[in-house]
């Protein structure tokens, strides 16, 4: 007997987190679409076809909810990070900061991080927000920078790098500029990682001038025309 009530308490329970992770799902996908405005809990029971009762018994108002969409969304950011900096391990320094930036710019552009941040959502979600990308994000580029310095490979200080990397990154999340330019943000990215690393990072063999890097600026959509004399 008490095997079967443990069975099926187990099942219900199984049953609870699937449709919670259903719940979320369809939370993340409305909350967080660029442009959707406000969302109501009445939008997400009519794109479940739940009622809204059965929401609230998963999550007694929409604030813990957006908080478990945050949540699930930031443990994704984690996961993308560190898969980003193990896979650059053994790389040159700049090729460390760059893919990490890259990836970091794609996840917080995916989950509108930048928007949520700056006045999406009330208060205690812009907080948490800007304590999770914090937590996630710039403590780790401060990390490699300190990194890079303990080395000797940086000729400004890892602060003042740090200082502008997260500036630039939050700047360009928020920015109408990869539409204005016809970029993508990975682009326009990797262009902001270049300008600013490859004035700041010294070269690992001495006899290699600034000739020798390799630019990576993505070169403009439209072919220009050079002028003859």
């Amino acid at each position: 007997m008490r095997t079967m009530e443990t069975e099926s308490v187990s099942q219900v329970s199984d049953r609870g987190e699937q449709r919670a992770d259903v719940i979320l799902e369809a939370a993340g996908r409305l909350f967080l679409a660029p442009g959707s405005g406000r969302v109501s809990m009445d939008d997400l029971a009519c794109e479940l076809r739940m009622s809204k009762k059965t929401l609230y018994r998963h999550f007694p108002d929409k604030r813990s909810l957006l908080a478990a969409v945050l949540d699930r969304q930031f443990a994704a950011v984690d996961r993308t990070l560190v898969a980003a900096a193990e896979g650059a391990e053994e790389q040159p320094f700049d090729v460390r900061v760059q893919r990490f930036l890259i990836a970091a710019g794609s996840e917080l552009g995916r989950i509108g991080a930048a928007q949520l941040a700056t006045g999406r959502g009330d208060a205690m979600l812009r907080q948490y927000v800007e304590q999770r990308a914090d937590a996630l994000v710039y403590r780790r580029l401060d990390e490699l920078f300190r990194d890079g310095h303990r080395q000797g490979l940086l000729s400004a200080p890892p602060e003042l790098l740090s200082e502008i990397t997260r500036g630039a990154l939050e700047r360009l999340l928020n920015s109408q500029l990869p539409h204005e330019l016809d970029w993508t943000a990975a682009d326009l990215l990797r262009a902001t990682v270049d300008t600013v690393l490859h004035g700041a990072i010294r070269s690992a063999d001495p006899g290699t001038d600034g000739e020798g890097l390799r630019a990576l600026i993505p070169t403009a959509r439209d072919d220009e025309q050079e002028v003859g004399p």
